[in-house]
């Protein structure tokens, strides 16, 4: 770094204080992108200016929340996504199977509406795929944030969180299924003048281990006028299922299946 001499540092500083990006500053003087970095933070360790990254977190600055976005993102974090912490930042990840891309696209879509600034990326596994963003604010907009797993913890919204549900159920609905639910076809048996037939029929599941999801769930299937069960299985009270025929119309008008 000290084969730039001091006239170019001082030229690289003020095109920064113009608002102009370490990149841009970095291609036009022809200098590599970290020793501008480098110099910018030198001059606020000088200065003893701590540096704040710029955020458009909608409950620390004045940017309204597209409250359907959230209400959807809410219902996939709650299902398969969580937050991990290190200092001065949270990875907000959304986990996705491989196979299901228009679900991947909508995940990041969400994260980005809630808030854009923040860095999006996928990290594609086997199987599956990883939909993260890097901001300190996620613990903002999730305030179920906590340590351990979410089902050995209570899980309870905010006044703020309920009142974007109660605006904005189906979107909460379609994320928490498109995170831990599916729709499948069930079939049963039947006699019909004498003669035992097969039929098929729709229905919509849903799994969750913690007892506070689930009823954020069919809390919110209740207001919606959508039937639901509590199923046992295998001794396990996690599943809820939609299998009566109007409340599984509203489901494909609303939810739909995964793709």
């Amino acid at each position: 770094m000290n084969q730039h001499n001091s006239s170019i540092r001082d030229e690289a500083l003020a095109l920064l204080h113009q608002g102009l990006t370490n990149r841009a500053v970095a291609e036009r003087l022809n200098v590599p992108r970290g020793t501008v970095g480098w110099w910018l933070s030198e001059e606020r360790r000088r200065s003893g200016v701590r540096f704040e990254r710029p955020t458009d977190c909608p409950l620390c600055t004045d940017r309204s929340l597209d409250a359907p976005a959230y209400a959807y993102l809410l219902g996939l974090y709650l299902g398969d996504g969580h937050i991990i912490s290190k200092p001065r930042q949270h990875h907000l990840s959304i986990f996705c199977a491989a196979s299901w891309p228009a679900l991947i696209d909508a995940a990041e879509s969400a994260m980005r509406r809630v808030m854009a600034a923040p860095r999006v990326a996928r990290r594609i596994r086997q199987g599956c795929a990883e939909v993260k963003s890097y901001t300190k604010h996620w613990t903002c907009m999730f305030p179920q944030h906590g340590p351990g797993k979410k089902h050995e913890r209570k899980i309870a919204l905010e006044g703020w969180q309920q009142a974007i549900v109660d605006a904005h159920p189906w979107e909460f609905v379609r994320g928490l299924v498109h995170s831990d639910g599916c729709r499948t076809m069930n079939w049963a048996t039947r006699l019909v003048n004498g003669e035992r037939k097969r039929y098929e029929y729709p229905r919509y599941w849903f799994t969750n281990v913690s007892d506070d999801i689930r009823q954020l769930y069919t809390d919110t299937l209740d207001k919606l006028s959508v039937d639901w069960t509590h199923c046992t299985r295998n001794g396990k009270p996690y599943n809820i299922s939609v299998a009566r025929k109007a409340s599984v119309a509203l489901m494909d008008l609303h939810v739909g299946p995964k793709s």
